[in-house]
């Protein structure tokens, strides 16, 4: 392989890299914790959009209300990193990668 191919390559990586990470920011994940009383979203690239609470929970002690949260949290996060594997996966699939 010379290296104005090697460097095409390289160039086609990046701009499909670039172009998976522009549609990460534009994907809205949505995670849930304790049948729905808190409602995270955040984007494919973990900035967090909104964090949504039921009125029902607001008896609760402030453990309890915070465990929800980090539960809806943790949820939303295991999607992003599901849906970062899948799209980072699509935007680098078939390039060989150098050994």
């Amino acid at each position: 392989m010379d290296m104005e191919q090697l460097m095409a390559q390289a160039k086609e990586l990046q701009d499909k890299v670039a172009a998976a990470q522009d549609k990460l920011a534009k994907t809205k994940i949505t995670g849930m914790a304790s049948g729905g009383a808190c409602i995270v979203e955040m984007t494919g690239k973990y900035d967090l959009l909104s964090v949504k609470l039921r009125e029902d929970i607001a008896g609760r002690s402030a453990d309890q209300i915070s465990k929800i949260v980090m539960d809806a949290f943790r949820d939303a996060k295991a999607k992003a990193d599901k849906t970062i594997d899948a799209v980072m996966g699509d935007a680098t699939a078939g390039m060989p990668l150098p050994m």
